[in-house]
This record gives C-alpha cells, sequence and structure tokens, in this order.
C-alpha cells in the first residue's frame, strides 16, 4: 500500500455539524451499558490503527489512570493543528467536535480506515465529561481541552516535542453512562484481536489503578491468532495454512487451521473491524473452501463416485479461520457495521482462497487427506443425524401434536409475549406448571443434565431426547438451518438449582445454545432465573434473600426480631412450592432474571472450550485463576 501523503488541515474534511449525540447517544455508540463505554476506548485505539495501516505508527499506549480516565497515545503523525480553510478553525479543533470530520473522507488522508463513519472521536469528545488532546508534530508539542464536546481552550503551543504522535485522555460522562468504569479485561480483548489483524504493532495495556501491565505483540499476525484460538485443541496440522494476496486494491489475509473439535470458529473482519454477521467476504471464503476440498476429494478418488459431495457443515467441522480483507470503500450493513455488503469481495475471495488452497493440498498431500476425511467423518455423521433433525424440525403448520408431550406451552400466540422456563428436575418442572401464568409462561421441564455439545457430533446430540425437546419447543432449527423468525418464544429463561449441580446444567445448557443457537444469545433473549438462596420466615412474615450481602441485610433490618427469625437455605428448586416460586423467580413484576449477552466471541469460545472441553490442564488452570470469584459455594 502507498505510504507517504501529505496528511495536513487540507485533508480534513466536514460534513456537518455535531448534533444530537448527546440527545441520542445510542445511535452513535450502540448503547449506554459496559459495551457503549468500552466502544468510546475503540473508537480513539481505531483511529491510531488507522495510522498503522496508512504505515506511520507502530507503538500505541492505552492506560487506565487512577482518576477514572483512560488515555490511548500513539506514535503516528499527530492529527494537524493548522487552519481549516473552509470554517476557519484548527484541523484539530474541527476533528474533535464536529461529526462526519476527520482525514477519511474521499481520498484523503487515508487509503483504509475503520473507524465508526467517521464519527468517531467527536462522538467520545461528546460523551466524556472532559477530554484532552495533545499533538506532537513539526517539533512542537500541541495541547487542548474540550468539556462536554465544547473546547474550553484554543489550540495551545506547550513548547517543543521530539517525535510526533497523538495522545487522547477522556473521562466519560457519568450523565450519560450508568457505569464509568473501564474493564481492563473486556480491553484485553479487543486490544489482543487488534495485536493479531495488525502485524508487528506493539499495543500497550497498562492499568495504572491495579499496577498491571499487559502487551500484545505478534510478527506473526493472523497465524499467531489462528494458533491463539486453538491453543486449547488438539489441533489435525502443526502450522496454519496462510494465505496472502492484493487483488484490484483490495488485501486479503487469510489462516486456517483444523482441530480434532466438531464445532467451527471463523472469524471475519473487514478494515480491522470485526463483522460478527460475516458478509460478502466470509461468503466468499466459504464457497472456495467446499469447493476446493470437494475437488480435491474426488481428483484422488477419496469421494466414490456414488458419494454425494461434502456441505460446507462437512468441510467446515474442527475449522478454526481468520478472514481479514482491508479495502478502500468498505459499504457495511447496520449501524454497528457488522456485515460487509461490498459485492466484488465474494468473488475476489472465493477465487484466490478456491487458487490458494488447491496449491496448498496438492504440495501438503497428507494434511490434505486428514482434512477430507475429517469432512467425510463429518458428512456420515450428517446423514446419521438427518433423520433425527426432521423430528427437531418445526413445520410451517406446526400442529400441537408436534410438540414435545412434558411441554407446558402458554396460550398467548404472539411469540413476542412469551416465555419459555428450561427448569432442571420434574418436581421443580410441576412447581413450575402450577405457579406460572399460563397465559404467557411455557415451561419445559429438563431430567439431570443434557449432553455435553463440547464433546459430540452432531448425530448424537440430535439423538438427545433432552437436547429433542429444546429444539422443537423453540422452534428456530440449529446450524445452517436455523431461522430466527420461528423463534416460538422472546424469552428463553434457564432455571436450574443455586448449587454446584445447577451451576454445571446451566452451563451445559449455555454451552449448547452458542454452539448451534448462538443467534439466540446475539439477539439477547437468552436469560438466567435468579432462584432465592434463602428464606426468612418471622411469624406470619416471609422474606427472600438472593445472596449472603442481602440476607445480612434483612437480618440486621429486623432488629429485635432477628432472634425469632428462622432461616433457611434452599437447596434446589424443588424445595419451594408453586406459589413460593412464583412469587420469587417467576413474577416478571418481582423477579431478577441475568440477560446471556456475547461481549466477545474469542473470550466465549475459549471459556466454552477450557470448560467442556477435552483438555484437563487448561481447566485446572482457569478454575486455579478465578476460585477467588467464587461468590457462594455449596460443599
Amino acid at each position: 500500500m502507498e505510504k507517504k501523503s501529505a496528511y495536513d488541515e487540507n485533508k480534513i474534511e466536514v460534513l456537518e455539524g455535531l448534533e444530537h449525540v448527546r440527545l441520542r447517544p445510542g445511535m452513535y455508540i450502540g448503547s449506554t451499558d459496559t459495551r457503549g463505554l468500552h466502544h468510546l476506548v475503540y473508537e480513539v485505539v481505531d483511529n491510531s490503527i488507522d495510522e498503522a495501516l496508512a504505515g506511520y505508527c507502530k507503538n500505541i499506549r492505552v492506560s487506565l489512570n487512577k482518576d477514572g480516565s483512560i488515555s490511548v497515545e500513539d506514535d503516528g503523525r499527530g492529527i494537524p493543528v493548522g487552519i481549516q480553510p473552509k470554517v476557519g478553525k484548527s484541523a484539530l479543533e474541527v476533528a474533535m467536535t464536529m461529526l462526519h470530520a476527520g482525514g477519511k473522507f474521499g481520498h484523503g488522508g487515508y487509503k483504509v480506515s475503520g473507524g465508526l463513519h467517521g464519527v468517531g472521536v467527536s462522538v467520545v469528545n461528546a460523551l466524556s465529561e472532559w477530554l484532552e488532546v495533545e499533538v506532537k508534530r513539526d517539533g512542537a508539542l500541541f495541547f487542548q481541552r474540550y468539556e462536554r464536546g465544547n473546547p474550553v481552550t484554543g489550540v495551545v503551543r506547550k513548547g517543543d516535542a521530539e517525535g510526533t504522535g497523538t495522545k487522547v485522555t477522556f473521562k466519560p460522562d457519568k450523565k450519560i453512562f450508568k457505569d464509568i468504569n473501564f474493564s481492563a479485561d473486556i480491553l484485553t480483548q479487543r486490544l489482543r484481536e487488534q495485536a493479531f489483524l495488525n502485524k508487528g504493532i506493539k499495543i500497550e495495556l497498562v492499568d495504572l489503578r491495579t499496577g498491571k501491565k499487559n502487551e500484545f505483540h505478534y510478527e506473526g499476525g493472523i497465524v499467531s491468532f489462528v494458533k491463539y484460538l486453538n491453543r486449547n485443541k488438539d489441533v489435525l496440522h502443526e502450522q496454519p495454512i496462510y494465505i496472502k494476496a492484493v487483488r484490484e486494491g483490495m488485501e486479503l489475509e487469510v489462516a486456517i487451521q483444523y482441530n480434532h473439535t466438531y464445532v467451527e470458529n471463523v472469524l471475519s473482519f473487514a478494515n480491522n473491524i470485526n463483522t460478527h454477521e460475516g458478509g460478502t467476504h466470509l461468503s466468499g471464503f466459504r464457497t472456495a473452501l467446499t469447493r476446493s476440498i470437494n475437488d480435491y476429494a474426488r481428483k484422488y478418488n477419496l469421494l466414490k463416485e456414488q458419494d454425494n459431495n461434502l456441505s460446507g457443515e462437512d468441510v467446515r467441522e474442527g475449522l478454526t479461520a481468520v478472514i481479514s480483507v482491508r479495502l478502500q470503500n468498505p459499504q457495511f450493513e447496520g449501524q454497528t457495521k457488522t456485515k460487509l455488503g461490498n459485492s466484488d469481495v465474494k468473488g475476489i475471495v472465493d477465487s484466490v482462497v478456491g487458487e490458494e488452497m488447491a496449491r496448498f493440498m496438492e504440495e501438503n498431500p497428507s494434511t490434505a487427506r486428514m482434512i477430507v476425511e475429517k469432512a467425510i467423518g463429518a458428512a456420515r455423521a450428517r446423514e446419521a443425524a438427518r433423520k433425527a433433525r426432521e423430528l427437531t424440525r418445526r413445520k410451517n403448520s406446526l400442529e400441537r401434536t408436534a410438540l414435545p408431550g412434558k411441554l407446558a406451552d402458554c396460550s398467548e400466540k404472539d411469540p413476542r409475549l412469551c416465555e419459555l422456563y428450561l427448569v432442571e428436575g420434574d418436581s421443580a418442572g410441576g412447581s413450575a406448571k402450577q405457579g406460572r401464568d399460563r397465559r404467557i409462561q411455557a415451561i419445559l421441564p429438563l431430567r439431570g443434565k443434557i449432553l455435553n455439545v463440547e464433546k459430540a457430533r452432531l448425530d448424537k446430540i440430535l439423538n438427545n431426547e433432552e437436547i429433542r425437546a429444546m429444539i422443537t419447543a423453540i422452534g428456530t432449527g440449529i446450524g445452517d438451518e436455523f431461522d430466527i423468525e420461528k423463534l416460538r418464544y422472546h424469552k428463553i429463561i434457564l432455571m436450574a438449582d443455586a448449587d454446584v449441580d445447577g451451576a454445571h446444567i446451566r452451563t451445559l445448557l449455555l454451552t449448547f445454545f452458542y454452539r448451534y443457537m448462538q443467534p439466540l444469545i446475539e439477539a439477547e433473549k437468552v436469560y438466567i432465573a435468579q432462584p432465592p438462596l434463602f428464606q426468612v420466615v418471622v411469624g406470619k412474615k416471609e422474606y427472600y434473600a438472593y445472596n449472603d450481602r442481602e440476607l445480612k441485610e434483612i437480618l440486621d433490618k429486623l432488629g429485635k426480631d432477628r432472634d425469632k427469625a428462622d432461616v433457611n437455605r434452599f437447596k434446589g428448586l424443588g424445595e419451594m412450592d408453586s406459589e413460593q416460586l412464583w412469587e420469587t423467580t417467576m413474577n416478571p413484576a418481582k423477579r431478577t432474571i441475568l440477560k446471556v449477552s456475547l461481549e466477545d466471541a474469542v473470550a466465549a469460545d475459549e471459556i466454552f472450550t477450557i470448560l467442556m472441553g477435552d483438555k484437563v490442564e487448561p481447566r485446572k488452570q482457569f478454575i486455579f485463576e478465578h476460585a477467588h470469584e467464587v461468590v457462594n459455594l455449596d460443599i
């Protein structure tokens, strides 16, 4: 890519003023919860990454400061500080205070860039209690301060400086965000991802609140990324397959490595943005992979004449891959840029991946044969699963008789108003059926622990009675046939005992939803019920506590009556009668339910692999590292 071009005040274009950002922040950063808060940091970091993409930045440092602010510093060119001719203000102030102002429009300062439609840093400024920016360029250090998006100083020259770069420090506005505490763990995942995607760049995360420091620097780029994703899995081939090409002005990088699990883990990126919903680059990759593996299998008679072709599902079993494209004018679908829409990208990716996979397999016949044999094994299992799948597929005109016999359905027909409780155990299921609101709440009791889907192929999964019942009741189908439009309940609530066994059952259920119905989690349709741990009885009055802290608060409030209190610890849901279960756990007006959200797919994949996979050592290490976080341990 071209590196050198003049980057000055003339490259900063102004499209419109900064309006409505504070009034409707969700339009710009998605939400004002933890996700939105951290999005502010990503926007500032993305500007530094864009400097790296342009070839000017090697080091980025993110500091979590003790006063609750955060700093992002890079050694790029530094934001221009000269007067922008169209508005008569410093280009720095224009970039920091005007929406759609920056060096990313037209063919200005950047050939490719990420960022949020160019609104990034001005939106961060608008949603911050205060923001300070320092720029090193032209041998000088420049400074400006803003409060809630408005400049409170001019652009001040503070002295001489060596080198170039930009440092942005900001404190999120507590009038906008529910919680302004940054999580080092959440930032770690994102910064590590960016370091993988940008080979050679060094990103530091320093938490000055705790003294902890992390450094991310990967000369292997996305090859290192794939190895990292597979580090707790047994791999088919030690070295990932690596493809790199530049076609029609677009850069493409792909890294592929198969493992012995039965699930695929493919991450796609466009201009460093994680395209969670895929898009044309992912479609092109999948088409090429399926075709090239089938062509090889036919050519060397690994697939017989009478055999059907391997499906996309077959060739992606146990696949871990990272696809990264960089293009000049990306077209993203949706506000949050999660799907790439450029139509020409599909053909380019298809062509490159097809050619390179064919070449790799010819040159590495033993690896090629292992990949094909794994896919053929998957095809056999898929055929065995077909009949089981028929039992779980919701027909267009679903009759009541097609639903599982033990499902107590609700009477409401509008899925948006309906809830499905997946309840551990028949006795708790019985109480839930009696205590529920029959109009909107359906109950599906689950007997015992469901199958661990992390260690099973689809045919075995679909032969499991409890899983079949769940799939049929939910109605969407699973895997490639998943259709959220057929969802029968817009709240799926996991209700298990508040003990170790209950936690295991919840983890088994969450593993199933993550691996086979992930769009339900992404659409925030999956919840976890919060049954109480304690019942406090004083005379005819009953109180419920959901944790030790609440129990102490209840006992403290009782004062003198504390000695008369009878405290019972619930061992399981089955100990509650139907009225208690309704009052404490199921009544929409009083209950507490936790929404399951997917903040970070890489982190989620890692946790499910560690907790539910075959390798014992990573699980021991995870328990050792996180044991101190346990709140209630029932021994």
